[in-house]
Formats: C-alpha cells, sequence, structure tokens
C-alpha cells in the first residue's frame, strides 16, 4: 500500500511543508506567531566570478525584479 502523500502525487518535502503548516495554524495565537516566525525561511545566492563570490542577494528579491522585468519586455 502506497503512502497518501505519495498516492496523491505529492513529494515528501511538500507533504511535509503542509503538514507543518497545519499544526502551525492549529496553534494558541501566542504559540502560533513564534511558530509561523521560525517557519519562515529567507534564501541567499552569490554569483561567482573569477573565483570570487559577488553580492549576496534575496532570491525572493531577485525573482519579483525578474518577474517584472519579464513583463515589462513581454508588453513592449
Amino acid at each position: 500500500m502506497a503512502f497518501a502523500w505519495k498516492a496523491s502525487g505529492l513529494t515528501y518535502n511538500k507533504y511535509l511543508s503542509v503538514a507543518a503548516r497545519v499544526v502551525r495554524r492549529s496553534l494558541k495565537d501566542d504559540k502560533r506567531l513564534a511558530a509561523e516566525r521560525r517557519g519562515e525561511m529567507e534564501l541567499r545566492f552569490a554569483k561567482w566570478n573569477g573565483g570570487k563570490q559577488g553580492e549576496n542577494k534575496s532570491l525572493a528579491e531577485a525573482n519579483a525584479a525578474s518577474m517584472a522585468e519579464a513583463g515589462s519586455h513581454s508588453s513592449s
């Protein structure tokens, strides 16, 4: 018998993410807020050129800027 998350087409990481969100939402307000802060994540990246690390950038901000740039190019 397959696991329910696998049978529904979810990856294990996605299943864990959904389960963690459900648990966090079921907590009382004071505990829920602390748990939600722990669940937030900020990914950063840096471009390497010639063996030297470039500027660290937020992945979310870079994605938003890229999407805005792509949107402005497609409407031209």
